[in-house]
This record gives C-alpha cells, sequence and structure tokens, in this order.
C-alpha cells in the first residue's frame, strides 16, 4: 500500500462567522491510500486554527501527517485494514489508534480513507439504507453568526427550505438583538412546528447565564450548545442539574481522548445532549465510544459536521446513516464552499439523502 497526501484550500461563498472570528478560507489535506492495482481510498484531515486540538501550525501539522504516511506504508498491511470493519482491532491498528489518540482530525482521515480504499475507492464508507440511498437523515438549518439583517434573511430561508429544526448561532450580537430573531420566529411557529436550536460557543459568563437560560426557556428553546466556556465543569455540572434549558457539550469534549476521561466527564457534568463531531471527537472510533458511554446513561446526542469537504461530509453523514436516528443532525452538503468537490449528498426538506 502507497500513502500520499494532497492540500486543498477551501473558499467560502460568504465570510462565515464562528466562534473563531470570520472565516474566509479553510485548509484540509486528503489522504490517499492506494494499490498497485489503481484502488484508490481517500479520507480528509480536516482542521478549524483555533479550535482542533491537534493543529498548533501548518509545519508542525504537516509533520504529523507524514507520521501517518509513514505508518500507513511501514506497519500495515491489508488484514489490519480489515478490521476496522470489526470489533477486534489487529495490534497494528491498535498501535495506531494508541500512537495517535490525541490527534482526532488524524484518525478521522485515515478511517475514511482506509475504509474507502476496503471498499473499492468509490466513496463507500460505510454500507447501509443510507448509503445505498434508501433512507434520509433529519438534520437542522443553521444560522451563521452576523449582523442582523443576515441572520434574519438565513433564518428565512431555512424555513421557506422545509427545515423543521433551526440552529441559530449566538453570542455575536447584542442578547437582546438575538432574542429579537428567536421571538420573530415564534410568532409564526410554535415549538411543535419548528425546533429551535441556540449554540453559544461558549459566549456567555457563568455569572450571567441562569438569566439568559430562563429568556431562552421563555421562548420554547429546545436546548443550548457549549452556553459557557470550555473547562467550568463545576458550572455545567449545576446548570445541568437545575435543567432550566437542556444542554448540550460541544468544545467540552476536545481533547479528552480516553475512554476513562469520557466516562468520568459525563459522569460529572450530567449533560441532557453531547454534539459529535468526528474530526474533533475522536474519528469514528471516538464517537462510537462517545455514543455508547452517552446511552448507557441516557444522554441524547447527535454528529454534527466541522467544516469538513465533500469527502469529510460524505464520511460522516454515512457513519450517521449506521444508526436509528431520530433528532435532527448537523449534517450538510459543504455548499458554503465555491470550489468544492463533488458530492452525491443533497438535502430537501430539511433532510439529508445520498443521490446514488
Amino acid at each position: 500500500m502507497k500513502a500520499s497526501i494532497d492540500k486543498i484550500v477551501l473558499n467560502f461563498k460568504i465570510p462565515s462567522g464562528t466562534s473563531r472570528g470570520i472565516l474566509k478560507e479553510k485548509p484540509s489535506w486528503i489522504l490517499k491510500i492506494s494499490d498497485e492495482n489503481g484502488t484508490c481510498g481517500q479520507g480528509e484531515f480536516s482542521i478549524i486554527p483555533g479550535l482542533s486540538p491537534d493543529f498548533k501550525d501548518e509545519n508542525d501539522y504537516l509533520a504529523l501527517i507524514n507520521l501517518v504516511v509513514e505508518f500507513i506504508e511501514n506497519q500495515l498491511e491489508i488484514n489490519d485494514l480489515n478490521s476496522l470493519k470489526t470489533v477486534e482491532f489487529t495490534e497494528n491498528i491498535q498501535l495506531f489508534y494508541s500512537r495517535f489518540r490525541q490527534y482526532p482530525s488524524l484518525i478521522f482521515g485515515f478511517e475514511t480513507a482506509a475504509l474507502d480504499f476496503l471498499n473499492g475507492g468509490k466513496g463507500l464508507i460505510y454500507k447501509n439504507n443510507f448509503s445505498e440511498g434508501l433512507s434520509q437523515i433529519p438534520i437542522n438549518g443553521l444560522v451563521w453568526m452576523g449582523d442582523v439583517e443576515f441572520m434574519q434573511e438565513q433564518i428565512d430561508s431555512k424555513i421557506q427550505a422545509g427545515f423543521s429544526t433551526i440552529k441559530i448561532k449566538i453570542g455575536a450580537l447584542a442578547f437582546n438583538k438575538e432574542l429579537a430573531l428567536i421571538e420573530k420566529i415564534r410568532a409564526q411557529f410554535n415549538a411543535s412546528q419548528i425546533t429551535i436550536r441556540v449554540d453559544a460557543n461558549g459566549a456567555f459568563s457563568p455569572y450571567e447565564i441562569e438569566e439568559k437560560l430562563l429568556q431562552l426557556k421563555d421562548l420554547d428553546v429546545h436546548s443550548i450548545e457549549q452556553p459557557i466556556q470550555s473547562g467550568q465543569l463545576e458550572k455545567l455540572a449545576y446548570l445541568c442539574k437545575k435543567n432550566i434549558l437542556p444542554l448540550a457539550l460541544d468544545e467540552e469534549l476536545i481533547g479528552i481522548s480516553t475512554r476513562e476521561e469520557r466516562r468520568s466527564l459525563l459522569d460529572f457534568v450530567c449533560p441532557q445532549f453531547i454534539v459529535l463531531k468526528p474530526s474533533l471527537h475522536g474519528g469514528f472510533y471516538g464517537c462510537k465510544e462517545w455514543i455508547e458511554l452517552a446511552e448507557e446513561r441516557s444522554i441524547s446526542w447527535w454528529i454534527t459536521s466541522a467544516l469538513e469537504s465533500s469527502i469529510g461530509l460524505n464520511a460522516i453523514s454515512q457513519f450517521t446513516g449506521n444508526y436509528s436516528i431520530i433528532l435532527p443532525q448537523g449534517l450538510g452538503t459543504g455548499g458554503l464552499y465555491t470550489n468544492n468537490l463533488p458530492s452525491k449528498l443533497v438535502i430537501k426538506n430539511g433532510f439529508l439523502k445520498m443521490s446514488v
């Protein structure tokens, strides 16, 4: 087997407001695993500068990528890759996960490329009803940060497109303006018609958060992701126990890389939800573990993409398709980029489907 890397830079159609500032472009590295017969599997090393735990700068990241390439070429055989489809990994795959445990984007990219390679290099990562075009996944319509007019345009567009769950990124504007946006939705649609999620990305002070949660609760908001900065576990545990508004952990899960650490976090905080992103939370292996631990504790979850290209989005959606999905997921087609790669994913009336 051979492994190689290509860098791509994805350009946003509209500069997008995130918790890490305004993004105009985003880099990714495409891992290709190939053999002498021409079979080539592709995976994506997708990072978000300032958020991804494994990205300090490009030179440092390229050195890590090269370690993955060397590991594939020098230590892995086809039987090692095949074990990814089982519950019993070979020693080499166990070694890979152990060595790269702290680098979730590398695990995600490797898993995707390896599974694609095993399935013939045609973009099939997991064979299930979703990947075969027989089922669809409910998703939320995402409203990016911006000025009031821009956010209102997005809300109107998502509702007109048939989304019944809207996720609004908050924390960038004055809170009363953000409440006014939600109030406008509620003036037209009740909670049984439109579900509203908000994502604060840690924007609020622990001293003001309870008042804000009460105001959001009054508007029948479904849940809030990461209301305060990560690392304040006692305050989060208190808020989850008080349950003014259901809380979803997101950034809090980043860097928690062992099963025992994950178990300990869930037991201490007892969140109502967790939000899983394979490129940030341990790849597919890590997300499976998070899901298993969450379900043992009756904690609900949903899976969200994190600005990946079509290669990563394809893989994440097929992984999600392995589960019986009830809650809308945070997935998409990558339509926010001008130069994304071709995709078989389509969205219609708030559902994601594979066009086959």
